[in-house]
């Protein structure tokens, strides 16, 4: 199975309070937290990928978190993951690391970005039954007014109208972007199934 999940953040104990207001006492109850959650889902035979803001710890404090996670790794770049250029930290635990990639997930396409694309590579690609071919997972805007424009911006994008090629019937735009925001999911990393229908869940 793989799972996605964005901004964890470990290590960055002003989120408690700040911006996110997560709640925990501080950071090391914070890491316990969602490292418990992590394990509690993912298997060895999974991956994992972490759509930026992994850690704000340095590489050594980094690099033990990672060595208690399960799971296979990937992870696209994020803003606040510095430990990636200091030369303690140990790259191995990642299969691979890049700041974009589209990969397919059960006949889908998935483009992965920390940042997050409105219009975005197979966007228009729908089924015959009009489900999406194409879904953007991403992160950075956690549950500020960032995000609260970017929803009201996707809605625009949903409410227009276009002429399909090949097509003489007026169509609606398709936008289907799903911020992984780590906090949304109780910090357990989900599927892109599960993010879906979150997603959905949000919409209503």
């Amino acid at each position: 199975m793989v799972y996605y999940i964005a901004d964890c953040h470990f290590f960055h104990g002003a989120l408690n309070v700040k911006m996110d207001q997560r709640g925990f006492a501080g950071p090391e109850e914070m890491n316990e937290y969602m490292i418990k959650k992590w394990n509690d889902k993912v298997t060895a035979s999974d991956t994992v990928i972490v759509i930026g803001d992994l850690s704000l710890g340095k590489a050594p404090e980094t690099n033990e978190v990672l060595s208690r996670l399960k799971g296979k790794l990937g992870l696209i770049v994020g803003n606040h993951d510095k430990y990636l250029s200091s030369p303690e930290f140990d790259a191995s635990r990642f299969e691979w690391i890049d700041k974009y990639r589209e990969i397919t997930d059960s006949q889908r396409q998935v483009v992965l970005c920390h940042y997050p694309i409105p219009f975005y590579n197979g966007q228009y690609r729908l089924r015959h039954n009009g489900d999406p071919k194409t879904y953007m997972l991403y992160g950075h805007v956690h549950e500020t007014r960032d995000e609260v424009l970017l929803q009201k911006f996707i809605q625009q994008i949903r409410d227009t109208s276009y002429t399909p090629i090949h097509s003489e019937h007026e169509s609606k735009i398709p936008c289907n972007m799903i911020n992984c925001f780590c906090k949304r999911s109780d910090y357990e990393p989900l599927s892109l199934n599960e993010w879906i229908k979150l997603d959905n869940l949000n919409r209503e």
